[in-house]
């Protein structure tokens, strides 16, 4: 077993709340971030809903020039990570900086910017297109930006595993720190999905729910659920060599305990039958954190709201826990936040952190209609408190990426 990782930091922008804080408050609450789609013309598309990120002002972090050359994503991942290190009460100099690394997801990255970009070329031609268009664009750029803010000087990356791509980052950035090369990870997830392409592309497969309702359209495990609603933001945390940590007299959120990530091989947006790609990643995960699986008492799930994913997320909790796995707690905390895709594992990470440190349970909203064939513990509709010693979150993505996180109480 490598060295010991701890969260001492958490930052989030979500459509709960522009900060790690207010939004968790939310979460606790029962409450919704999704409301109407208002950021594009909701005419056009058959899903009529989101989860936005709402009074959000970038130039409360940075100045109005350096922000006109980032994409919203990077916008929302730099606001996080100040308040993950604020959080953890962090500054870099040049001797921290060296052994400080950033490694922040992204799925799909600037699709803001390549839309405007593109109308622009098509309107006025190559000379105009913005020098900045294709480092605003790059998924990785989130990252990027992150380090130079800071002065960031170890490992530097970004995994794009669409909606996985916050949990890979995580489970990669705590082997970094694990296994000697870092000592302090900014880590996390971004994405700013909210854009004519992408809402049209996510409508073309049906993967978005069509539900005009905001107050029950993010209904995972519900038997009326019919797709995801999507959202945007960002969630980060610091993770930090137990050490280190305690040497600064740091305040620990929960420990980073195992990592599992399998692939499917089965299908591009379709996950593999009854969920035996996600099963393999929670099973590494547990081995990795050298837990046994009834001292698993909470698992925050992928849980979309769509058919196949909570169907096939069940099977695989019940497959890796036989008989435990009524006993577990399980929630979808998108049932709140609707779906951040690549952002989803940054902040899910972070409710299921401050889940064990507070002993608090994040409710399933909108599970009004049980499905028969989905017959586990979701905490429906109110949030539960409970101790619990060791949890999971899950992120499982397009492309048959799967990932999970095991997280221990401290």
């Amino acid at each position: 077993m490598g060295r010991r990782v701890v969260i001492t930091g958490i930052g989030a922008v979500t459509p709960l709340g522009n900060t790690a804080v207010e939004t968790w408050e939310g979460i606790k609450a029962g409450r919704s971030g999704v409301g109407p789609l208002t950021r594009l013309d909701a005419d056009q598309f058959p899903a009529k809903v989101a989860a936005e990120v709402k009074g959000f002002s970038i130039e409360d972090f940075i100045e109005k020039k350096e922000a006109r050359k980032m994409d919203r994503f990077t916008h929302y991942a730099l606001a996080a990570s100040i308040e993950a290190m604020r959080d953890a009460n962090l500054e870099l100099d040049e001797s921290t900086g060296l052994r400080t690394g950033v490694w922040i997801g992204s799925g799909i990255g600037g699709m803001e910017t390549y839309e405007s970009q593109f109308r622009t070329f098509l309107d006025k031609g190559v000379r105009r297109v913005s020098p900045f268009f294709v480092p605003m664009m790059i998924p990785d750029m989130a990252s990027g930006q992150v380090s130079i803010y800071f002065g960031a000087k170890g490992i530097n990356s970004c995994s794009v595993t669409a909606c996985a791509s916050g949990t890979n980052s995580i489970g990669d950035a705590f082997k970094v720190i694990q296994r000697g090369d870092a000592d302090i990870m900014i880590t996390g997830g971004a994405e700013a999905p909210i854009t004519n392409m992408a809402v049209a592309g996510f409508c073309a497969n049906t993967a978005l729910t069509t539900n005009p309702d905001p107050s029950t359209a993010s209904r995972p495990f519900d038997s009326n659920r019919d797709g995801f609603v999507i959202g945007e933001g960002a969630g980060i945390v610091i993770l930090e060599e137990l050490e280190h940590a305690l040497a600064r007299g740091a305040k620990i959120y929960a420990e980073v305990a195992g990592y599992g990530s399998t692939g499917d091989a089965h299908h591009i947006t379709a996950p593999a039958p009854e969920g035996e790609g996600a099963a393999r990643a929670m099973k590494q995960a547990i081995n990795d954190a050298q837990v046994s699986l009834d001292e698993v008492g909470y698992i925050n799930a992928h849980g979309t709201s769509t058919p196949y994913n909570d169907l096939f997320e069940t099977q695989a909790i019940k497959s890796v826990f036989g008989h435990h796995a009524h006993k577990l707690a399980i929630s979808s905390t998108k049932s709140m936040t609707g779906h951040l895709l690549g952002a989803a594992g940054g902040v899910e990470a972070i409710f299921t952190a401050l889940a064990l440190k507070e002993g608090i349970l994040p409710p399933t909203i909108n599970l009004q209609s049980p499905d028969p064939e989905l017959d586990l513990d979701y905490i429906p509709n109110e949030a539960r408190e409970k101790t619990v010693y060791a949890a999971i979150s899950n992120s499982l993505g397009f492309g048959g990426h799967n990932a999970s996180l095991v997280l221990k109480k401290y």
